[in-house]
């Protein structure tokens, strides 16, 4: 069985850094692209970044592009979200995501089987 969990998140100043982590197990990593999705009180849950085994990614571009970058390291069987000069609207509960696409790349929730517990991300300004 698939398990994901992460790690990281927190209160931080707008303009400040924050590295997210997601730890896989229970499959083969590499075969999995990895998604990061956020969601804010009262909105429906975004796409904010995805990565494939080989390391190609997509990000959302209105939001995140530019700031955030996701990563993985498949030796580590972990995902990494690294967000730099965050801001208030930044704010949300962040998700890690699992999807066996051998390669494919898909910014749509229901394409992602396995989830993470969420972490709360909160950019004061």
């Amino acid at each position: 069985q698939v398990h994901v969990i992460q790690s990281g998140g927190g209160l931080v100043q707008a303009g400040d850094s924050l590295r997210l982590s997601c730890a896989f197990s229970g499959g083969t990593f590499s075969a999995y692209s990895m998604g990061w999705f956020r969601q804010a009180p009262g909105k429906e849950r975004q796409f904010v970044a995805a990565i494939n085994g080989r390391g190609e990614a997509i990000y959302d571009p209105d939001s995140v592009k530019g700031r955030f970058t996701i990563s993985r390291d498949n030796a580590k069987n972990t995902v990494y979200l690294q967000m730099n000069t965050l801001k208030p609207e930044d704010t949300a509960e962040y998700y890690c995501a699992a999807d066996r696409a051998w390669g494919l790349l898909s910014s749509t929730v229901a394409e992602y089987i396995y989830w993470g517990q969420g972490t709360q991300v909160t950019v004061s300004s």
